[in-house]
């Protein structure tokens, strides 16, 4: 049985919607579902979820910029507190090619489907990357994100057994996506382990420009989580997704508005080989764990980051020239790094990403651009994110930061003010994952802080998530 929250519904001021806001604060994550039925029930629970970041009374002036969205939740945080400059790490919305589930598009397609920013040289479908999203989610326990990929599958036509497989048993699967079942759960949970034995063990299955494709397209999937987990995004009323499996898709989905569909019985018990569950005197406690080990001292941080200035990329890059010249025509103005030749790959989508990815190292809102590499180091210390952690080392040197005060940061942060260390525990849990998270954490975070500050931390967290994994699976080296 699953406890609802009680909620306390409060209009906002000349819009009309409803605004849910918690009697208290939850302590503990949201439970992780060990069965496809619970995880159904959380789904349809969603909906009743509480909002974590409280909004300003709206104005005339912000309903006549949002329009029809002025009703929406999510578009008045990013009105309100997301500088304009930084965008979005999820990039825009553009159609790209669809193909029969499970095999391949061809390059020049004609683009049918929903896909976000999609490049000529893209080659795997729509379903499949929807597929990889789902088990991103539902490692990252993200159920707003789950809910939402249930309905995108079901409209490109898979049946409820086929995503109950996604969940319990990848032998209804190819070894190819098997393979790629198991890199989305890598990349997404143990991001540490992403050695280059992993990188080749998936590039046995496809080939190293798809796997650029799958990296940057899941790396977007746990940025998405972070950011919808973070503000605490109720689950959406209805099913918006159909329609968007391309013309082939059946123009009815098997999943209706209500989550709460039957599940066979050959799934009804099965126990999620995805989610990271903790068991309990043998059975899943609905909590789960994080795997990441303890940090390393200061020695061998700096013993790694000597070994990473001389690695060789393991993904394809994109030559100086043609990146620069994307960088002018994306109106960027920053050197031409690895991490910008490995995006320039799918110049599409990586333009989409790019302003967020760039505001990584400046100030463009509320948080100083202090403050923002410190989260920086944090979060790509939690990663194993050695590139990301060069780079913060360095810019936090050039900030004026000792030796000392950098990897105090990987512990004792007493010597910091009470709201830097909330915002820096804050994105720390929601960064290592987002089942660590409690509302507990975001009502500390808010105590301290401006909900600007938090919203704007959340953001932050979401863009390194995305940083941290397509340069390191990448291995690329410090310039």
């Amino acid at each position: 049985m699953f406890v609802k929250r009680s909620c306390l519904f409060l209009m906002l001021a000349s819009a009309g919607a409803a605004v849910c806001l918690a009697d208290s604060p939850v302590k503990t994550p949201r439970p992780i579902p060990a069965t496809r039925p619970e995880m159904k029930e959380l789904l349809e629970d969603m909906k009743q979820r509480p909002y974590r970041i409280p909004l300003p009374e709206l104005t005339d002036k912000e309903q006549e910029e949002l329009g029809e969205r002025s009703t929406n939740y999510e578009a008045r945080l990013r009105y309100n507190y997301v500088p304009a400059v930084e965008g979005t790490i999820f990039g825009g919305a553009r159609p790209r090619p669809a193909a029969a589930p499970g095999t391949l598009a061809p390059a020049h397609a004609p683009r049918m489907d929903f896909t976000r920013n999609a490049d000529e040289n893209m080659t795997l479908t729509y379903q499949f990357k929807t597929m990889l999203f789902w088990i991103v989610s539902r490692t990252n326990n993200c159920q707003y994100c789950l809910g939402h990929q249930e309905w995108k599958l079901s409209a490109t036509g898979m049946k409820d057994d086929a995503i109950a497989a996604l969940d319990a048993d990848w032998s209804a699967y190819s070894k190819q996506e098997q393979a790629a079942f198991a890199y989305a759960r890598l990349l997404t949970y143990e991001p540490h382990r992403l050695t280059e034995a992993e990188i080749h063990r998936i590039k046995q299955h496809y080939t190293p420009l798809q796997v650029v494709e799958m990296t940057m397209s899941m790396s977007g999937n746990n940025a998405i989580n972070r950011w919808k987990e973070g503000t605490g995004l109720p689950q959406s009323a209805g099913n918006t997704f159909t329609g968007r499996g391309g013309p082939a898709a059946p123009a009815t989905a098997e999943h209706a508005d209500n989550f709460t569909t039957p599940t066979s019985e050959k799934f009804r018990s099965k126990i999620s080989i995805v989610a990271p569950l903790e068991i309990f005197n043998g059975k899943p406690s609905g909590q789960g764990f994080s795997s990441r080990p303890e940090l390393e001292d200061r020695d061998e941080v700096q013993a790694k980051l000597a070994s990473v200035a001389t690695r060789i990329p393991r993904l394809p890059l994109v030559d100086k020239a043609p990146a620069a010249a994307w960088l002018q025509e994306s109106g960027q103005a920053v050197p031409v790094t690895s991490w910008i030749r490995l995006i320039g790959n799918f110049p599409n989508e990586g333009r989409g990403r790019l302003p967020s990815l760039v505001a990584r190292e400046k100030q463009t809102g509320e948080l100083t651009e202090l403050q923002k590499v410190q989260l920086n180091w944090i979060i790509a210390r939690q990663d194993r994110a050695w590139y990301a952690v060069g780079q913060a080392h360095k810019k936090l040197m050039s900030l004026g930061q000792s030796e000392d005060q950098i990897f105090r940061l990987d512990g004792d942060r007493t010597t910091w003010s009470e709201a830097d260390q909330a915002l820096f525990t804050f994105a720390q849990h929601l960064a290592a994952s987002p089942i660590a998270l409690t509302d507990e954490d975001a009502v500390l975070a808010l105590k301290l802080n401006s909900p600007a500050q938090v919203v704007q931390t959340i953001n932050h967290v979401a863009s390194c998530a995305y940083f941290n994994r397509v340069t390191e699976a990448a291995g690329l080296a410090l310039e």
